[in-house]
This record gives C-alpha cells, sequence and structure tokens, in this order.
C-alpha cells in the first residue's frame, strides 16, 4: 500500500505588535502538551481559568479575603496559545463596589522559539463577590 505524502504545516499568522500589558503579573505559567484540544492548540478553557486564578488573586488582595467569581464579560481571544508558549495574565482593577469587585484580565504569552517579544492573547473582564467565612456576601473593606 503506497504511502500518504506527510501533510504540510498550516501556515501561521505573522505574530501581533507587541504593546504593553494593563495591570500587575498576578500569575505566570508554561503551557504544556495536557492542555490542548483537537487542533493542538491550548483549549481555551485552560487560558479562561488561568485568567480567573489571576483575578481571584488580585480581588482577594484587595478584599482582603475570600471571593468568588460571580461573572465573566467580555472575553475576546484573539490569538492561540501554543504549547511551550509562556503565559503571563496581568490583572487591573477597574471597579470597586460595596461587595463586588471588577478585574480586567490579559492574558500575554511569550513564545520563545519566534522571538522573545511577548503579545496580548486572550481578555476579559471577570467580577467577583467578596465573601465571609460562611460563604456569604460581605462589604469590601476600604483600599
Amino acid at each position: 500500500m503506497p504511502r500518504k505524502p506527510a501533510a504540510k504545516a498550516k501556515p501561521r499568522a505573522a505574530m501581533p505588535a507587541a504593546g504593553e500589558p494593563k495591570g500587575e503579573m498576578a500569575i505566570r505559567t508554561l503551557a504544556m502538551p495536557a492542555d490542548t484540544n483537537q487542533h493542538g492548540d491550548i483549549f481555551g478553557g485552560w487560558v479562561m481559568s488561568q485568567m480567573d486564578i489571576a483575578g481571584g488573586i488580585t480581588a482577594g488582595a484587595r478584599a482582603k479575603g475570600r471571593v468568588a467569581t460571580v461573572a465573566v464579560t467580555g472575553f475576546t481571544f484573539h490569538w492561540p496559545v501554543l504549547v511551550g508558549d509562556v503565559v503571563c495574565c496581568y490583572a487591573d482593577i477597574t471597579r470597586v463596589g460595596t461587595t463586588s469587585i471588577t478585574v480586567h484580565v490579559e492574558a500575554w504569552v511569550a513564545r520563545r522559539r519566534e522571538s522573545q517579544a511577548r503579545f496580548k492573547v486572550t481578555e476579559g473582564v471577570f467580577t467577583f463577590v467578596a465573601l465571609d467565612a460562611k460563604g456569604k456576601k460581605r462589604k469590601v473593606p476600604p483600599a
């Protein structure tokens, strides 16, 4: 039986222009093969979970305690995350309410095999509510 010719690699779009992240770096992690979807790109849900963790760390520090995610809005995937990318999540508090904190989170990657430049791949807005020890809403303390 004759062998099929090897599939040609799909050309990737040129990397986007680099800018500067908004906010403070909350987490940095490495995208691994176990986190891929059926196409070999990092699964979007994995990226969202990393961003939720970053936003939760930032909101928890501002709330001086436990917080829970209550909403995710305005989520945009700009570029795929690839295996081996170093994913950095930056968080910026945009609003503090009586019991809630809204955080804009950006995910940026350093794609070492192509260059040392970093670029934004995903962004979204996360809303967290401050919780007491019993899991009930509580007021966010003054800054």
